[in-house]
């Protein structure tokens, strides 16, 4: 879900101004020797051999991958329609019973980055209903594929390389790296630029695990809101200084509207989703 939304965004343009072909701008057949450059650049940047050779070991090019980014479509929902269905009565209850079980580290965490508990809560929710549904697509062969097609490769090659780093650091495996198509990975969805530049350990365990450790997830998402001018106090409901905030964190008016509603309902707010739309 979060990489359509967010993806769709980018590509608009594109598709609005005429057909785009499902096939990919470069000859399948050539994916292997552009790889081969991709490992020599890779080390060039500083990456280590071993961390290339793991990460990009058996990686082949992906036409479903493909075939997923050319047939986005815009988002289209109105705000009263997505955040009807997306802030279910189930995920109401569940959101407030994680605040309850995490209090002492959200706690923590909005002492440290500024950001309030329901928030967190509402985009990892929103994101992966909790951590519960991350995607399973391998990560490196995700972003490698987008970074070999030529509509965006400057973009997805940065994303290879950070991918390729977080595998050099130590924070994940190659194997465990699954999720989104488009190279989303954990409980709130990073790209592997921002988890490189975001991720923190916050659990203490010597690694920033956006799989497993909702510490690490909650820590880093709040991070990354810090990172983009995230106000200490402010309000995030559309209009105040910190819902410019949610809309980096995903371009979608609809999207970053929802998150404020579900964050406001967790802090307690009593709205229906037809006020908060207004």
């Amino acid at each position: 879900m979060s990489a359509t939304l967010r993806l769709s965004i980018l590509v608009a343009g594109l598709l609005a101004a005429g057909h785009v072909s499902a096939a990919t701008c470069r000859d399948p057949a050539g994916f292997e020797k552009w790889l081969g450059d991709i490992r020599q650049e890779a080390i060039r940047q500083g990456i280590s051999a071993e961390a290339v050779e793991a990460g990009l070991a058996g990686v082949t090019f992906d036409p479903g991958v493909i075939r997923k980014d050319r047939g986005q479509g815009v988002f289209k929902q109105s705000f009263e329609q997505f955040a009807g269905r997306m802030v279910s009565p189930y995920r109401l209850k569940t959101g407030a019973a994680l605040l309850r079980k995490h209090a002492g580290t959200l706690a923590r965490i909005e002492q440290q980055f500024g950001v309030p508990g329901p928030v967190l809560v509402a985009i990892w929710g929103l994101e992966s209903d909790f951590g519960a549904v991350k995607g399973n697509m391998a990560t490196i062969r995700s972003v490698a594929t987008l970074a070999y097609d030529c509509r965006r490769t400057d973009m997805f090659q940065a994303q290879l390389f950070d991918a390729l780093r977080i595998v050099d650091r130590g924070d994940l495996r190659p194997g465990e790296m699954r999720g989104a198509w488009a190279g989303e990975l954990g409980q709130t969805q990073f790209m592997p630029s921002s988890y490189v530049k975001y991720a923190v350990d916050f659990d203490g365990d010597g690694r920033a695990d956006l799989l497993h450790s909702p510490a690490d997830v909650l820590a880093s998402t709040a991070n990354y809101l810090k990172g983009h001018g995230w106000v200490r106090g402010a309000d995030w409901s559309p209009g105040a200084p910190n819902f410019a905030v949610l809309k980096e964190w995903n371009k979608s008016q609809v999207y970053s509207q929802t998150v404020a509603y579900f964050a406001g309902r967790l802090a307690g707010r009593d709205m229906a989703v037809e006020d908060a739309g207004q």
